[in-house]
């Protein structure tokens, strides 16, 4: 057994091991202008698959495990638009499983090529379905041979928040001395705002929840659906937002560049995410904003977004 030597990081058994515990970001840059407000980012690419999927996608597998539905011959399966398929491939190959991911065609090189680094078998699906289509993909794969596959299904599993009920959650309240009044995620599986939201509620009733979505069906918020025409994920609690805030690509755009030249490189959700809480702190006073940055920016290398200068010059 690894023995942890103080002052150092702790020694891991696994990759898995070092999912969660990630830190939590002062955004100094952007708060010129709140009135004594606090605005933080919980910085999820640090998880070691660069995203906070890894937390349900961890979470999905060991409880598959658990139940037995999950056993050496069988194939994890699902349909993903990147980063949950990454955090299913790097811990189906940290525990020896073979990962089948149903992807949208048009997702970055940088993530295929990831999800094949890591041994993972990609089926391709009709890029103008988006998510959608790789869902109706994984379903149909399954019903055909369920005897063959792990279906996961992260869209419906209550294991994917419940991951973040258990610890993305109670990291933010340790992490901001339980002072946190927003907490402001984006809503893909809605996994992220579902398990963390109804954790931070049931501890503080007047914390405030906003959701975050893209403002049309068309648009570059890759990780993001509009739930309006998209297909609902049955985990979606669409009761627990006190604001849904509807945000376009190019202002996440800009602010994912902004927030580069800031030293912070984060993915296209990641500044999405970022104007649904600056909305919120603009409006807002005496409080503490917690945004969820859910992954790093290498992924979105080749996006020709990358090319235009933030605007501002990337001042906040």
């Amino acid at each position: 057994m690894p023995v942890a030597t103080p002052g150092l990081p702790r020694v891991a058994d696994s990759i898995v091991d070092l999912i969660g515990n990630t830190p939590l970001i002062r955004l100094s840059g952007f708060e010129a202008g709140l009135r004594e407000v606090e605005l933080y980012a919980k910085a999820e690419w640090k998880n070691p698959g660069g995203s906070v999927k890894d937390r349900p996608a961890a979470r999905m597998i060991a409880e598959g495990e658990r139940s037995g539905a999950l056993t050496r011959d069988r194939i994890i399966l699902d349909a993903t638009s990147g980063n949950t398929g990454i955090a299913y491939a790097m811990i189906g190959a940290a525990r020896g499983y073979r990962v089948r991911l149903c992807v949208p065609e048009n997702v970055t090189p940088e993530r295929k090529r990831i999800l094949r680094a890591f041994g993972a078998e990609i089926i391709f699906t009709d890029p103008m379905e988006g998510s959608d289509g790789a869902i109706l993909r994984a379903r149909a794969m399954h019903a055909e041979h369920p005897e063959t596959y792990f279906y996961p299904d992260q869209y419906n599993n209550p294991a994917n928040w419940q991951s973040h009920y258990d610890t993305t959650a109670p990291e933010i309240l340790e992490q901001t001395g339980s002072r946190i009044t927003h907490f402001v995620a984006g809503l893909g599986t809605s996994g992220t705002f579902v398990g963390a939201g109804r954790r931070l509620r049931e501890v503080n009733p007047s914390v405030k929840l906003i959701s975050v979505q893209p403002d049309s069906p068309l648009h570059g918020l890759e990780g993001l659906k509009h739930m309006d025409t998209a297909i609902v994920p049955g985990i979606y609690d669409p009761s627990l937002a006190d604001e849904d805030i509807r945000v376009g690509t190019e202002e996440a755009f800009d602010l994912t560049r902004r927030l580069a030249r800031q030293g912070l490189f984060v993915g296209i959700s990641s500044g999405a995410n970022l104007a649904g809480a600056l909305r919120v702190a603009r409006a807002a006073s005496n409080a503490v904003v917690v945004v969820v940055f859910c992954d790093g920016g290498e992924k979105y290398l080749s996006e020709r977004f990358w090319d235009e200068a933030p605007a501002g010059g990337g001042a906040a």
